[in-house]
């Protein structure tokens, strides 16, 4: 093989002459060819973009994405807010995937649970607390990240759930908590997607570099799960009676 000079000086003057150039000076396929692709490069870029401060638009200083005072995410649970210093607002699953639903334990009562979560200086909630009594409290919503698990990335990406008891006594883990949590879990799955199985149905323990051993041994994930893929085929259950919303309300306070 010859360098580029002499491959060139080979070339006899009729092959050269024989290419024709586009008539009018026009532009050659080549260069639409490579224009064109940097007309789409350029589009799909301004589309990104465009998505980008769509999603973010919010977070500009002054600006704030509307909500609504109580709103739920769950129809059978009753709302009270967590204080704000316990999580963070964010667009979910438009900036950050919801992949895993986290079962905690309390350890504490349930009024407990909520009051600390009430509390700025504890730094920590999760979206959701189930009763041993089955009733459930929402007090932060979905699309918002709670400080739960000891992990940014698993905060992120996951749902909450705390139940109350203690995890060294199995008699705290009620029938009625099971079946309301697998309820509730059921229906963030289907919220998101999330497939019912330990890879995404997960407790706190997991979660890389957590310290926290909840929901301890006594949790039963065989009947927990069973309970949760039979909650996802079944017809949805009523929204809880206006006396139930402010009994719980009233615990709560």
């Amino acid at each position: 093989m010859g360098n580029n000079g002499s491959t060139r000086a080979s070339r006899k003057p009729s092959e050269r002459s024989s290419r024709k150039k586009p008539a009018g000076g026009g532009v050659s396929r080549r260069a639409l060819l490579i224009g064109g692709g940097a007309v789409v490069a350029a589009g799909t870029v301004a589309v990104l973009v465009r998505d980008e401060v769509k999603r973010a638009w919010w977070r500009v200083p002054g600006v704030a994405k509307p909500r609504k005072a109580g709103e739920l995410d769950y129809a059978g649970a009753t709302w009270v807010a967590a204080s704000e210093a316990n999580w963070r607002r964010a667009d979910r699953p438009d900036d950050f995937g919801i992949d895993r639903v986290i079962i905690h334990v309390t350890q504490g009562s349930f009024d407990s649970a909520v009051r600390v979560f009430q509390d700025p200086a504890h730094r920590a909630a999760t979206h959701y607390i189930v009763g041993q009594d089955g009733r459930v409290v929402q007090m932060i919503r979905e699309l918002d990240v709670a400080y739960q698990a000891g992990n940014r990335s698993f905060n992120e990406r996951a749902v909450g759930i705390e139940h109350e008891g203690f995890v060294d006594r199995p008699k705290d883990l009620t029938k009625a908590m099971y079946e309301s949590s697998a309820r509730l879990t059921a229906s963030i799955c289907a919220r998101h997607g999330i497939p019912i199985d330990r890879e995404h149905i997960i407790g706190h323990v997991e979660v890389p570099g957590t310290d926290h051993t909840d929901p301890g041994p006594h949790w039963d994930w065989d009947r927990y799960l069973k309970l949760v893929r039979r909650a996802a085929t079944a017809p949805p259950t009523p929204a809880p009676t206006a006396s139930a919303t402010a009994s719980a309300s009233a615990k709560a306070e």
